[in-house]
Parts: structure tokens; sequence; C-alpha cells
């Protein structure tokens, strides 16, 4: 085993398990409701592009995320760190952003260019589920992965 690999393995276990006491990693998991600031995020360029007078309220979502973020999953913020240091939520996270523009500019390129309200709503419900889904997707994968860990460690 290489030390890169070795670090890279180790990594998230010890980020989440460092001087938490008896927390198991699925103790760390994220409610569903707090992806669904994410997915808002996500979907915020089209969302404008339909209500352009909607910007204060994607502001005001973005700062009771960062609130309950820091406040409410205080606790569960090792879990994030540990996910953004995985490549594959980074993959998910890139993926989605090319998604977005690549659908777009496909669109455009064939003269499909999405100009109405609802193509805009359509187009940030599926970034919205999209994103949830993934992210949620991510941490059930790294919780699996952190728990396999963990029982390899304590053997």
């Amino acid at each position: 085993m290489t030390i890169l690999k070795k670090k890279t393995e180790d990594a998230p276990a010890e980020a989440i398990g460092a001087g938490v006491g008896a927390m198991a990693p699925a103790d760390y998991r994220l409610p569903l409701w707090f992806f669904g600031f994410e997915g808002v995020l996500a979907a915020a360029f089209d969302i404008l592009k339909a209500f352009p007078s909607a910007w204060p309220v994607l502001l005001v979502l973005l700062a009771v995320n960062i609130t309950v973020s820091l406040t409410m999953m205080r606790s569960r913020i090792r879990l994030a760190k540990a996910l953004w240091r995985g490549k594959d939520t980074r993959k998910v996270a890139f993926a989605l952003i090319a998604l977005r523009v690549g659908s777009h500019f496909a669109l455009n390129a064939v003269g499909l260019a999405v100009t109405s309200t609802l193509g805009h709503v359509f187009f940030a419900v599926v970034m919205s589920a999209m994103t949830i889904g993934m992210l949620a997707y991510s941490q059930e994968t790294a919780i699996r992965a952190l728990t396999r860990s963990a029982a390899g460690a304590g053997a």
C-alpha cells in the first residue's frame, strides 16, 4: 500500500473520528431537507431567469443555509469536510456544473434556447432534484466507506 493511498483512505475516518467519543460515522448523516438548500442554490440561475425579482429570497436562503450550517449542523461539519476531500464529491459537483452549462449550450446550439418561464422552472426543478439526489448518494457512499473503515480499524 502506498503512502498516498493510505492517507486518502484514512483521512476521512480520522477527520470524523478524532475526539468525538463513541459517535459512529452514520451519526453525522445530514438530513435530506438540508440538501434542499443546496438544491435551490443549484437552481438559482434558472429561478432568477424565470423570476428576476426572486433574488432577495435566494439571498435569504443562502444566509439561512450558512447560519444553519454554522449552528445546527456544526457537529456534522466534519462529515462535510470529509466529503469534500473525496474526489467523488468533487466529480459530482463538476458534473452538475457541466450538466448545467452543457445543457443550455447544447439547446442553444440546436436553436432550442430556453427562454420561457416554464422552461426555466423546468430546468430549476431538474437541477434541484439532481443536486439533492447526487448529494444524498454521495453522503451515503461516504458514510458506508467510513463505517467500513471504522469497522476495519476497530478489528
